[in-house]
């Protein structure tokens, strides 16, 4: 006798279908952990919080391994409150733990970093974490670091940036601080501040750097000690002949104006035309980075005609973009670049590489961060592109936006820093 199959069995579809919720629960289970793994795990020292550091391969990333890409996507997706300024303030108020923990301490220095100090501007105003971790990946107990903050930063920051300067015997404060007013002369004259602070000092420094606080580098102090010995005295800056647009920064006279956004205060250009540049100046256009020389640092800040020239340039649209690309062609000073050379624009320039989205996939790869302003905030995926390009900094990070790849970029130079050290020096084998 035939039996007929029965298409519908309830013992069996309870049975299949308890099995599918159990999977799910289990593949649940599993992503949830696998994105609590991904949180940022802080360290405790003796009850005080520390840097927090995300779970990632860093050389997956720099590999552009999809998974672990697709790791820091989920990180950034996750809007992870970062480490606040009050955090480093409180770290820092134990010297000897802060220190020892974040390894200032035990920093191996080469026979030529000690014969090559460096000298940094840092001209700063929020982030702390950003500013200490931009320290720390630059560190080295040979050289020195001018902090110039902000008047108008927060009480937290100011006092984050004066538990840095405590703790760490070559970090100071600017004796003189200014209220920065964006595209302003004070721009300018905080890293002026430095400068003079920095010739003062007992380093004798051999360059100097200036930075902002959304700024890292792509090279490792021993990387950048090597690459500024090949420049024999000279400097590196951009520096080329204005476009017209840009000649009105400097033609027509500028008085600051309140306004209704980010910078609450810009300088707004009128119909009055400023007198010609003194000592018949020709103008040239830039940006605001430089590595200057010590010896082209000590003649300017003697020179009558810098001086002039800086008065002349306090009613001007962002003088920080012209002063320095201008000060580097004048005859006679130390490390010039003649006039009649051609320009040396951004991308031949190694001091900062900055990626703009109007020029992406024509220059350079899509930003993988985001954008202010027209410029990329860099991303995890652009790691080995920024490492591979040869320029010395690069602008702009920032931890709330991806805080991957300012760890990654660590973990890289620490790397290459002991890698280079233990081919050249005896003392930092090992």
């Amino acid at each position: 006798m035939s039996t007929r199959c029965s298409l519908f069995r309830p013992r069996s579809f309870m049975r299949s279908l308890l099995s599918l919720l159990a999977l799910c629960l289990l593949l649940l289970s599993l992503i949830y952990g696998f994105i609590a793994d991904l949180s940022p795990r802080p360290r405790v020292l003796n009850d005080i919080q520390t840097l927090h550091r995300h779970n990632i391969n860093c050389g997956a990333i720099y590999d552009m391994d999809p998974v672990e890409v697709g790791k820091s996507l989920i990180i950034r997706r996750k809007h992870v409150v970062e480490d606040t300024d009050e955090s480093l303030v409180n770290f820092t108020s134990d010297c000897p733990s802060f220190t020892k923990s974040r390894g200032y301490d035990d920093v191996c220095v080469s026979e030529e970093e000690k014969d090559f100090p460096l000298a940094y501007s840092m001209v700063v105003h929020k982030s702390a974490w950003m500013v200490e971790r931009l320290i720390k990946v630059l560190y080295s107990p040979s050289n020195i670091y001018c902090i110039h903050y902000d008047q108008k930063s927060s009480p937290q920051f100011i006092s984050a940036m004066e538990g840095l300067a405590r703790c760490l015997p070559n970090v100071f404060i600017a004796s003189k601080r200014e209220s920065v007013v964006y595209a302003s002369i004070s721009r300018l004259k905080a890293d002026l501040n430095c400068m003079s602070d920095l010739l003062g000092s007992e380093v004798k420094w051999k360059y100097i750097i200036n930075l902002c606080g959304q700024d890292f580098p792509l090279k490792s102090n021993i990387e950048l000690v090597s690459e500024l010995k090949k420049l024999n005295g000279a400097n590196m800056l951009e520096t080329s002949r204005p476009t017209q647009v840009k000649k009105e920064r400097f033609t027509f006279h500028h008085e600051p104006k309140e306004v209704s956004f980010e910078y609450q205060q810009l300088p707004v250009r009128t119909a009055q035309l400023k007198s010609p540049p003194p000592h018949g100046i020709e103008v040239f256009s830039g940006n605001a980075y430089f590595v200057l020389s010590r010896a082209f640092v000590e003649y300017t800040s003697r020179s009558e005609v810098v001086k002039d020239f800086l008065a002349w340039s306090e009613d001007t649209y962002s003088p920080d973009e012209h002063f320095w690309a201008t000060l580097v062609r004048l005859e006679g000073v130390p490390g010039a670049v003649p006039r009649n050379q051609p320009d040396i624009t951004d991308l031949m320039s190694k001091t900062r590489l900055v990626k703009w989205q109007y020029l992406e996939e024509n220059l350079y790869p899509p930003c993988t961060g985001t954008h202010v302003r027209s410029v990329c905030i860099y991303g995890a995926a652009e790691l080995r592109w920024l490492l591979s390009y040869g320029h010395w900094f690069a602008n702009k990070f920032d931890l709330n936006v991806d805080p991957v790849l300012i760890q990654c970029l660590e973990e890289k130079l620490a790397e290459k820093q002991k890698l280079f050290q233990s081919a050249t020096s005896n003392s930092c084998k090992g």
